[in-house]
């Protein structure tokens, strides 16, 4: 291997196509073009005169070397995340940026009036959401808090336990029209997440409790699912939060005790004293608990 000043931007790429296992995973989590991720490898490969990647069948996996090199470069992103955590922990202002991760439920229905209501009290501190079913990793800052729906939550974060999130059953009145909610479960159309959500709340209760039956639509949201149940599809287990607001659509079954889990507030430890942080967590904290009866599913809008 000849000597050269390694460019993290490269390094960037290099972690990406490894953790993804794909260039096309790779261009998404960077967000740019397949192309550029090819390009990109490839005259990383040609700078070092050494193969970084073994080009298989179903993607992309690490050779010696790049397993090697990989490994450094993950202790480097660590220790540059460290130092950024450690460094934006001791800002005192009431201002700049703070990056907030959720759900795409809770970001299309809880969150935009907390956001507007946020910024009237704070109006220096600026707002960036990150929704989705990926969760952001706090530890490299992709984030800096996190409203997360999860039974467990990581160790590394600080936070606390919100409420316990309701899910039920839900279908379009003109549906509910035409087949009685009574009817047996099994013999209701259904709508359901697709495999890439199967470890959600909604994806286990499928898998566990309605594995065989007539699926009419499937996709990798619960917000596209409960429009798609708002339009006639089927039946559909959801957040209460989110079916209790979504006009058109009405409870087939009150709240599933077997279906649900807790809602956390995160932040990491290193964060936690700086001001535009513990203002939008404190915020974010009692917003969120006077919407406790939405969030557990007794109803109120």
């Amino acid at each position: 291997m000849h000597r050269h000043a390694l460019d993290w931007n490269d390094l960037r790429f290099l972690l990406a196509v490894a953790e993804e296992g794909s260039l096309s995973g790779a261009a998404r989590a960077l967000d740019v073009n397949h192309s550029t991720v090819l390009r990109r490898v490839g005259k990383f490969e040609r700078l070092l005169d050494v193969r970084l990647f073994e080009r298989l069948p179903n993607g992309y996996a690490l050779t010696a070397a790049g397993e090697a090199l990989a490994n450094s470069a993950r202790q480097i992103q660590e220790t540059v995340a460290a130092v950024e955590r450690r460094i934006v922990g001791q800002d005192l202002r009431l201002s700049g940026n703070v990056r907030l991760t959720s759900t795409d439920t809770l970001a299309l229905r809880v969150l935009p009036a907390l956001m507007a209501e946020f910024r009237k009290q704070h109006p220096q501190v600026q707002v960036e959401l990150l929704s989705g079913n990926s969760q952001a990793d706090l530890n490299r800052r992709d984030a800096d808090v996190a409203v997360r729906p999860t039974d467990l939550p990581p160790e590394n974060l600080i936070g606390r336990r919100l409420c316990r999130l309701a899910y039920a059953i839900y279908a379009a009145t003109g549906y509910l029209e035409e087949r009685s909610a009574r009817v047996s479960l099994a013999k209701h159309v259904w709508i359901a997440p697709d495999d890439s959500m199967s470890s959600s709340v909604v994806g286990r209760y499928m898998a566990r409790e309605q594995p065989a039956v007539t699926l009419a639509f499937r996709a990798n949201s619960l917000a596209s699912l409960s429009v798609a149940a708002a339009a006639g599809l089927g039946v559909c287990l959801l957040p209460c939060y989110l079916g209790d607001t979504t006009p058109g659509l009405e409870r087939v079954r009150p709240p599933l005790p077997g279906a649900s889990t807790d809602l956390w507030l995160l932040t990491h430890a290193d964060l936690r004293k700086t001001a535009r942080v513990r203002a939008l967590v404190e915020f974010l904290s009692s917003g969120l608990l006077a919407q406790k009866d939405l969030l557990e599913g007794r109803r109120p809008r």
